[in-house]
């Protein structure tokens, strides 16, 4: 941590300060709007933290993004934006932004394309006989295995049987490594398809996944580790599959998860060719453990069984008449009920197409949800009440020219208070 710095500091004197004094402007005025009675705001300078000390979360940054693209007329990689730690950060990132000035949105998104052929429930959707997530994704990848499950933002499309085939070689690591079944494996993954074929893979193990939230700047990973390790040692962890940057915290997580035995990527995983033992599947059985975030209390967890998600997702067709026609447009975190359950879990049972969306992508333009549901001509999606409203008061006509949502039939909304 710095002295708190004044507007006579070197680096507001030194060549180049105006640009430090222009991007110091809009940071410390966003963070006087969210914090208006924080008077300290005023003085911090161009090392001191986004998050901790002007108040800047992710939500913030969006707004800080658009901001910065609007003053300079550049386009800012919003990825390293939502990463950067300090002003100082942000400053590199507006000398080496894109000129000439910002396009127009739809431009990003000229490709008029979709998932492809158009899916009908005949053809596309498991009988009602299948039990299991696993008999769901056996049935798909018997049936059609070349067709997309998803169409991943920055991957492309993983299909049926990559799925499987994917899963069936996480399993096959997964008992080389002495996991049995009843083992959890939890998953700390972002959206892409490592998620999946990490997920499944621990089901056809016979283990028990336990999703959780990644994190969201690798320099805080120590952190949000320590903030993971109650739910670590709540569910009794065997393996923690993540990122690289966290393998060297298996001292720090061992202190308070006992069972903990290592922290993987999914690249230590995968064991191509190998064999699973065969395992009784049960509808009863447990398909993976949920945790609540913790932001009203202690994480809790909740037991999901294969049977108590196939009724709550057959309820969902029924209610929302949902058919194999549909297309699922998703930016929800994948350890959150409404994206891995309702979108995710929710196009292996009914066969709908599915388009998916990191968090961060979202966060950082709001605007790419919309875009992604007019580029693939998405019929259902979901989000939280506070998505809904950043998109009605944030984005600017700029940013809707040409938009065409007249396909979007149920938008849901849930997961915290519906205004």
């Amino acid at each position: 941590m710095t002295d708190l710095q004044t507007s006579a500091d070197p680096a507001t004197t030194s060549p180049g300060a105006a640009d430090t004094r222009r991007l110091l402007d809009i940071v410390r005025r966003l963070a006087g709007e969210l914090r208006p009675n924080a008077q300290e705001v005023g003085t911090l300078g161009i090392d001191h933290s986004l998050e901790r000390d002007f108040g800047l979360d992710s939500l913030a940054r969006a707004e800080l993004l658009t901001r910065i693209e609007h003053d300079y007329g550049t386009r800012v990689d919003e990825k390293a934006l939502m990463a950067a730690e300090t002003p100082r950060d942000l400053l590199r990132l507006t000398r080496y932004a894109h000129s000439p000035a910002v396009e127009n949105a739809a431009q990003e998104f000229t490709t008029a394309g979709s998932l492809g052929a158009a899916r009908s429930a005949a053809v596309n959707r498991p009988p009602d006989s299948a039990l299991t997530l696993m008999e769901l994704i056996d049935w798909h990848a018997t049936s059609h295995g070349e067709l997309a499950y998803a169409t991943i933002a920055g991957s492309g499309d993983l299909s049926y049987q990559a799925l499987r085939t994917g899963a069936l070689a996480v399993a096959a690591g997964l008992v080389r490594l002495g996991l049995v079944p009843g083992d959890r494996v939890a998953l700390m993954l972002p959206t892409g398809p490592d998620f999946f074929r990490e997920f499944f893979g621990a089901l056809y193990a016979g283990c028990i996944p336990v999703p959780l939230y990644p994190p969201a700047r690798l320099s805080q990973i120590e952190d949000h580790m320590r903030r993971s390790a109650g739910i670590l040692a709540n569910a009794e962890a065997a393996i923690l599959i993540t990122v690289p940057a966290a393998k060297p915290l298996l001292r720090l997580l061992r202190a308070h998860c006992a069972s903990l035995r290592q922290i993987l990527t999914p690249g230590d995983i995968n064991e191509t060719g190998g064999a699973v033992p065969p395992i009784a599947r049960r509808s009863d059985d447990i398909a993976f453990l949920q945790y609540t975030s913790g932001s009203t209390g202690n994480p809790k967890g909740v037991v999901l069984t294969h049977a108590n998600l196939l009724a709550n997702l057959r309820a969902m067709e029924r209610a929302s008449r949902v058919t194999a026609e549909d297309v699922f447009v998703s930016w929800l975190p994948l350890y959150h009920d409404m994206g891995l359950i309702g979108a995710c879990m929710g196009s292996l049972l009914v066969g709908f197409r599915l388009a998916l969306m990191s968090p961060t992508d979202f966060l950082a333009r709001p605007a790419s949800w919309l875009w992604t549901i007019h580029r693939h001509r998405g019929t259902l999606s979901a989000a939280p009440n506070f998505a809904y409203e950043l998109c009605a008061s944030k984005l600017h006509e700029q940013d809707l020219a040409g938009l065409d949502l007249s396909t979007w039939r149920v938008a849901y909304n849930g997961a915290e208070p519906v205004s």
